[in-house]
């Protein structure tokens, strides 16, 4: 069975899915969205708790002109849609010797803070690193960031005519290098080191040019009401105001492709829709490994064979916290860096983890209430690395007597139920080997190893955290947005006429009892 639908298919409505649907809807094609899971959002998940639903994935914003920009091409302002909540302090950050450390959106607050807690020279090094990690991401966000497919010749000239650049960059060191180069106080390098972990990396992996994740953050970090969740629902909202239909409950079982050409997407009750253009907003790798057909393997072979990227145990749930008080977003440390780094390379898991906690009613003008939403972040490695069985049996007391050793501890802690591991996220994420940000980004040439929006089959296109930019949430939003640029160029060079606006709008139902709508369906 077959049934023409859509101008394009987007097969999954995660962040990427999300922006390229909103955007192709807004230029007047019709669009029909496919997601296996019940809402919206991809890894901007949540699970239900006492105190409300409690973020499972990303839990803030940072790059907030990515998401200007997106709004404003639909002709809408983002601030209409989510109420952004700013966090003056970036994050808390606690050590086993029970030092703490306040960093915020303000340099000079933050050079302060460092000052205080370090000394003045570690100030001055922080400023100097400041300075580093601005120049990196002035000079490589249009080129890298935001070029949809960036090559090392192009890159190459362009360094090489700002030989500053070139210096800043430290050919050939690893951010941990560049950390260790750059701070006396250990403590501060592991902190900036860290950051590679926002790629799902190593900082004794990952080059130093990703220092410049750190201007990322101080430009600004904000949390949507409600969640990051509520970015993903207020996103469908306006791509099904401007015609676009979701089917929910959905999952794509093959793409049909014939001739080198995409044909439209197989579903689970055996009917094709049809359509000219495919958008697939999953992990590529899910292409490259067959689980979507023989044909599409040769969209991104690559990430067949090339290592993944870090996963995690992420703990939901709602408590009562006693112990440091908590700000938003807080990090605890353990001693040493390395040995967690060294053990998540080879698929083992340390007995004492650095962890990342959310409070996330802390992010909120309100007090929070006695008994608050939790997040709970602890690197893993991936699936592919054979980590045992058994480790995610201990994770409870890898995680909650890690944090009970520096005084935190939650009433009450919650059981496995409130976990995700990496054989979840696998099953949430199929062929991702659990994976959180998709291939490794460790190795000077990982940025020109990632797929890019275009590929080999004609008609099919990529988004997501997997694809070029990368990870993150407005790296992701910026793959749907070269997803939908390169349908709207290549539909352009082969049509005279541009597409009309048709209506369309959610769905909440599975495809295979509702039937597909027309592009002429009512919402």
């Amino acid at each position: 069975m077959s049934q023409n639908t859509s101008d394009v298919l987007v097969v999954g409505a995660g962040i990427g899915g999300l922006a390229s649907a909103a955007r192709l809807s807004a230029a007047g094609l019709s669009v029909t969205v496919l997601e296996r899971q019940a809402a919206p959002g991809g890894k901007m998940r949540t699970a239900a708790s006492p105190a409300g639903p409690a973020d499972t994935g990303p839990t803030g914003l940072t790059m907030k002109p990515v998401f200007d920009s997106l709004f404003a091409a639909l002709g809408t302002r983002l601030e209409d849609h989510v109420d952004l909540i700013r966090q003056p302090m970036i994050a808390r950050h606690f050590w086993p010797d029970g030092t703490a450390l306040d960093l915020f959106d303000n340099e000079a607050q933050s050079r302060a803070s460092i000052a205080a807690f370090s000394g003045t020279r570690s100030a001055e090094q922080f400023g100097r690193f400041c300075a580093r990690a601005r120049r990196l991401f002035d000079g490589f966000e249009q080129p890298i960031i935001r070029a949809p497919a960036p090559t090392l010749g192009k890159l190459a000239s362009y360094v090489m005519a700002r030989p500053a650049l070139a210096r800043a960059m430290a050919p050939g060191a690893t951010l941990a290098d560049l950390c260790r180069r750059s701070f006396d106080d250990p403590r501060l390098a592991q902190l900036f080191g860290r950051y590679a972990t926002y790629v799902g990396g190593s900082p004794y992996k990952v080059p130093a040019l990703l220092s410049l994740i750190w201007q990322a953050e101080c430009a600004g970090v904000w949390v949507p009401r409600g969640g990051m969740s509520a970015l993903a629902g207020a996103l469908a909202e306006c791509a099904a105001a401007r015609g676009a239909t979701f089917l929910y409950n959905t999952p794509a079982v093959e793409l049909d492709i014939s001739n080198g050409k995409i044909g439209g997407v197989v579903l689970e009750d055996g009917m094709t829709l049809r359509a000219e253009h495919v958008v697939f907003n999953g992990d590529p790798r899910a292409l490259a490994t067959g689980l979507l057909g023989n044909a599409a393997q040769r969209a991104a072979p690559q990430t067949a064979r090339l290592p993944r990227s870090l996963s995690a145990e992420v703990w939901a749930f709602a408590a009562k916290a006693s112990g440091p008080e908590l700000a938003h977003h807080n990090v605890f440390f353990r001693n040493d860096p390395e040995p967690e780094f060294r053990a998540l390379e080879e698929g083992r898991l340390v007995e004492d983890p650095t962890l990342y906690i959310c409070a996330m009613d802390r992010g909120l003008p309100e007090p929070p209430g006695e008994v608050e939403r939790f997040e709970i972040i602890a690197n893993a490695p991936p699936l592919n690395l054979n980590p045992a069985e058994e480790e995610t049996q201990k994770c409870h007391r890898r995680t909650f007597s890690t944090l009970q050793s520096q005084g935190l501890t939650f009433t009450p802690e919650p059981g496995l139920a409130a976990l995700t591991h990496p054989r979840q996220w696998e099953t949430l994420f199929p062929g991702s080997c659990g994976s959180l940000y998709g291939q490794s980004p460790h190795g000077t040439m990982a940025a020109f190893q990632r797929p890019v929006a275009r590929t080999q089959i004609k008609g099919l296109y990529l988004a997501g955290g997997g694809v070029h930019p990368g990870a993150g949430v407005p790296m992701a939003t910026l793959s749907g947005q070269h997803a939908a640029e390169a349908i709207l160029t290549d539909r352009t060079s082969t049509s005279p006429s541009r597409p009309t606006a048709m209506r369309g709008g959610i769905s909440t139902a599975s495809a295979t009892t509702t039937g597909v709508p027309s592009r002429s369906s009512p919402s």
